[in-house]
């Protein structure tokens, strides 16, 4: 499959209503997998736990996550993104950066209906967290588009030797 040049890769990650899944490690070393929203800012990957949030907890005692951003819709995009979660404003800090918050609300409801989620939540404690790309491992692809080779779309890795696309 194609890898996302770097501009498509930043039309997607800003693209409104894609959830991201952040895979990160518990106490007991079993994983954890939770959908949430993100947004893509100053080449960074920001998301937002609430103080109760289980990954929360996770993120606490060890920083490493994994995130999946992907489409369900041609062309499949997706980015995969794995590095060590930098905390940005810790609990309590909330209104240092709840215009980025309102950001964030406004790629997943309506203007009108992310402001009063925003304003309704206030009371949720919640911390700021970053990934940014240029010290992560970034992985990504979409299937081909027009014009380009549509067989062999996975990567080579995929094909067992001696198979129809291996070579």
């Amino acid at each position: 499959m194609p890898r996302l040049t770097e501009a498509e890769q930043k039309d997607f990650l800003s693209t409104p209503g894609i959830l991201m899944r952040i895979a990160c490690v518990r106490a007991d070393g079993s994983p954890l997998v939770t959908p949430i929203w993100f947004i893509y800012h100053q080449d960074a990957i920001c998301f937002t736990p609430r103080a109760q949030s289980e990954w929360f907890d996770c993120l606490k005692q060890d920083s490493r996550v994994a995130l999946c951003i992907d489409e369900q819709n041609l062309p499949y995009r997706k980015v995969i993104v794995e590095g060590e979660a930098q905390l940005q404003h810790d609990l309590g800090e909330d209104d240092q950066w709840r215009d980025l918050y309102r950001q964030i609300a406004k790629r997943y409801v309506p203007p009108e209906a992310a402001e009063a989620y925003v304003q309704d939540t206030k009371d949720q404690e919640r911390a700021l967290y970053s990934l940014p790309l240029k010290n992560s491992t970034v992985k990504s692809w979409r299937m081909p588009t027009k014009g380009e080779p549509g067989n062999g779309i996975w990567h080579q890795r995929y094909y067992a030797p001696g198979t129809k696309f291996a070579d």
